[in-house]
């Protein structure tokens, strides 16, 4: 499930123009989701948000519930990082050169 930080949102519209499924929406400059039942849960607003405002909140089968999952994309690798809610932190890296190989 998508949820929204409003504290960190900017407005800037990325995930908008990003989301395959068109549900993602600017309400009052800030990014917000038509409806988080439809989420396909692709990660492609995670991703290209700037600010960490975007993150998919994990079942509890994914990593426990309320986990919340955010990116860091840059040219060359895909950092994927895991806010558990106890606080603990862990790094996913992926290397995009070597992402498709297999």
């Amino acid at each position: 499930m998508i949820c929204i930080d409003k504290e960190n949102c900017v407005g800037c519209g990325k995930c908008v123009d990003i989301c395959p499924g068109n549900l993602l929406t600017l309400k009052n400059s800030c990014a917000a989701i038509r409806d988080v039942r439809d989420c396909w849960g692709c990660c492609a607003c995670v991703k290209i948000c700037p600010r960490n405002a975007i993150a998919y909140q994990l079942s509890a089968d994914l990593g426990g519930a309320g986990a919340k999952l955010f990116a860091d994309d840059s040219p060359t690798k895909l950092t994927w990082q895991i806010l558990k809610t106890d606080g603990e932190k862990i790094f996913l890296e992926v290397d995009k050169r070597q992402s498709n190989k297999f």
